[in-house]
């Protein structure tokens, strides 16, 4: 290398500044046949390149933030989801640590049997009030801030006065909507269901469980539903869509005929049927309603599909050799998508519906497991507890506004004709 171009670019000249001088002289001291583009070297763009969106995702992400509602909605719904995730760590009626004699134990992983604390039981009951004693004269324990399960019943409920000085039994109301007296009960048991942890924030259910750690654990598994039975119904829905588009002819002939017979099934009657032979469950109502969901999307990707198969580019690949796979899913699928992502989100809120008219039915999930659904069923047949009802429907309307707000906003990010200022 020429010595008096490494002294020229070492030179500092005036007005150059600290950052130019370091590019130059990673240039100079770099072999010619690993050096690089200027502008590749020491640019915040250059960096991080391979990391940075494509100038038309770009653009699709800045009109998503400008729908402010939408992208709000968005990270809401995220943070909602990501803590009902967690929520054995925030509604359980198990503590989180125990230290009993020097030990420490975690009973929201495992399950200790009553023995390690001189009990006798296979699982240990930590609201049992000799439990309690013995950890804490031995140790001490941290506890969720629910301290409850969904399938924990509060058993240090006093009961509170009604009519006639009788004492009512559940559901029972938060304990910040009712001004009635307490029944009498031992000190130690009041002691108990005064402390904070213990507290039903939105009262009980009619078998004494608490309404809130069953929303938080219905909330996860109707997002849990939902996410799945789109995902699975789209795969099936885009491949079913992009053979009918791309073949036409004959094969789209002859599966829309099979479309048509496939959506004229009542599916509500299927799921009957189905109910009185098998057992309800998670996975069986997953696969019921995969039957029928798939074809909601069908329409969409044939129609682009069909729109695009002729397109010149599309014309250069099957000139170049291309097998027919290699075109319909990397050329012609990622030009599909852009309207396919759009029915997402609203195809997100149609499953956690479908999942919770159908617990409301009692054709959902089995007895006792947390639903918002069966919650508006508990309303429904308890209408002297509007709690129980009006706590299911604020819970679930704000989760389909959330769903729907995105679904908003994800149709203007993807929009081309759509310009925010």
């Amino acid at each position: 290398m020429d010595m008096r171009t490494d002294d020229k670019l070492k030179t500092p000249s005036p007005g150059e500044n600290a950052e130019s001088i370091e590019v130059q002289e990673k240039i100079a001291t770099t072999p010619p046949f690993q050096r690089q583009p200027t502008s590749w070297i020491g640019r915040k763009r250059g960096t991080v390149g391979r990391f940075q969106l494509s100038p038309i995702n770009r653009r699709r992400w800045e009109n998503f933030k400008a729908n402010r509602r939408g992208y709000w909605s968005f990270w809401i719904f995220l943070v909602l989801f990501v803590l009902s995730l967690s929520a054995e760590f925030i509604a359980n009626d198990k503590p989180l640590v125990v230290s009993y004699k020097g030990e420490l134990l975690f009973p929201v992983f495992v399950d200790y049997p009553e023995s390690k604390f001189g009990g006798f039981l296979a699982t240990t009951d930590y609201k049992d009030p000799f439990i309690i004693d013995e950890i804490e004269s031995n140790g001490w324990m941290i506890w969720p801030p629910i301290r409850y399960s969904y399938t924990s019943i509060n058993k240090d409920y006093p009961r509170i006065k009604g009519p006639e000085d009788r004492c009512l039994g559940f559901p029972a109301p938060p304990f910040w909507a009712t001004s009635a007296e307490l029944c009498e009960a031992p000190p130690d048991q009041l002691a108990r269901f005064q402390e904070l942890g213990n507290r039903n924030w939105l009262g009980t259910d009619d078998q004494g469980r608490d309404v809130l750690a069953r929303v938080i654990y219905g909330f996860r598994i109707s997002v849990l539903f939902g996410l799945l039975l789109t995902f699975f119904s789209s795969v099936i829905g885009i491949a079913a869509g992009a053979v009918q588009g791309y073949f036409g002819g004959r094969v789209d002939l002859f599966f829309q005929r099979v479309l048509e017979i496939w959506s004229s099934i009542p599916s509500l009657y299927v799921l009957i049927i189905i109910s009185s032979v098998l057992v309800p469950g998670f996975w069986t109502l997953l696969g019921v309603l995969l039957l029928f969901q798939w074809v909601s999307l069908v329409g969409v990707v044939r129609a682009e599909f069909l729109r695009a198969r002729n397109f010149e580019y599309v014309t250069a690949a099957r000139a170049l050799g291309l097998s027919d796979r290699k075109i319909m899913f990397k050329h012609l699928l990622p030009n599909a998508m852009v309207a396919t992502l759009t029915f997402l989100p609203f195809n997100l809120s149609g499953s956690i519906t479908a999942l919770t008219a159908l617990d409301f039915l009692g054709l959902g999930l089995p007895p006792g497991s947390p639903s918002l659904g069966e919650l508006l069923a508990q309303g429904k047949a308890n209408l002297q507890a509007p709690w129980l009802g009006l706590t299911a429907f604020f819970t679930l309307a704000t989760l389909l506004s959330l769903l729907i707000f995105i679904g908003e906003a994800v149709r203007d990010a993807l929009d081309p004709r759509k310009t925010f200022r």
